[in-house]
């Protein structure tokens, strides 16, 4: 087999595993976990039961999959803007919190995902590590941001301070998506993200808002 034709079957496959992945996001959000049975998810993807189980060995393993891929999705939507910032760490760090709290991230849909998902991860371990992982993933890059924003205002602070620091930022604003997700007409468009920077300023010593509004 060529190079070329290895190429295009592996491609075609990932591709076939993600189609099973989205659908089963697509149940999940609309039914729940327990409604994402393998039967609906093989006719949500037009495929047979049978090539569900040639890609994953259970529907668990299918289901924690799709969670994976969910969660790295709205990691990197949420961090894809601010890759695009070739100014200030601080002007990152807005970015960051902007990002986290308008669409596509502040969603409906990713609210019910995370309903849906939440007593899963509590009693599924591979489901929890799952969770810990990506957890894991997203707060090192928020240290990242906020490490470089206070080195870059003079007030560099050790790794476990950045660490603290980054739990803090995410609670709240995890608390806000929240909030704007299940209830996306009770805000008006820039009230969450600007909650957030004010938030966000607080707890890091930061003057974001002010950055943010110029006189």
């Amino acid at each position: 087999m060529s190079q070329e034709r290895r190429k295009f079957k592996r491609e075609g496959s990932e591709q076939r595993k993600l189609d099973l992945v989205e659908a089963a996001l697509s149940l999940v959000a609309e039914n729940g976990v327990r409604g994402a049975t393998v039967r609906a998810i093989a006719e949500r993807a037009n495929v047979t039961q049978g090539l569900i189980r040639h890609y994953f060995t259970s529907k668990e393993d299918l289901i924690t999959a799709a969670y994976e891929h969910h969660m790295d999705t709205m990691t990197d939507l949420t961090f894809a803007p601010v890759g695009t910032i070739k100014g200030t760490a601080q002007e990152r760090l807005i970015t960051f919190v902007k990002a986290s709290l308008t669409p596509p991230v502040v969603d409906p849909r990713s609210i019910a995902l995370w309903a849906s998902f939440l007593n899963k991860v509590q009693s599924d371990q591979q489901m929890k590590a799952t969770h810990a992982r990506t957890y894991d993933n997203f707060r090192k890059r928020l240290e990242e941001l906020i490490g470089a924003a206070l080195e870059e205002a003079g007030r560099p602070a050790p790794a476990q301070r950045l660490h603290h620091l980054a739990v803090a930022c995410n609670a709240v604003i995890d608390g806000l998506w929240l909030e704007g997700g299940a209830l996306p007409d009770a805000f008006a468009p820039d009230e969450l993200p600007r909650i957030g920077l004010e938030s966000v300023g607080a707890i890091t010593g930061l003057a974001l808002q002010k950055r943010e509004e110029p006189a």
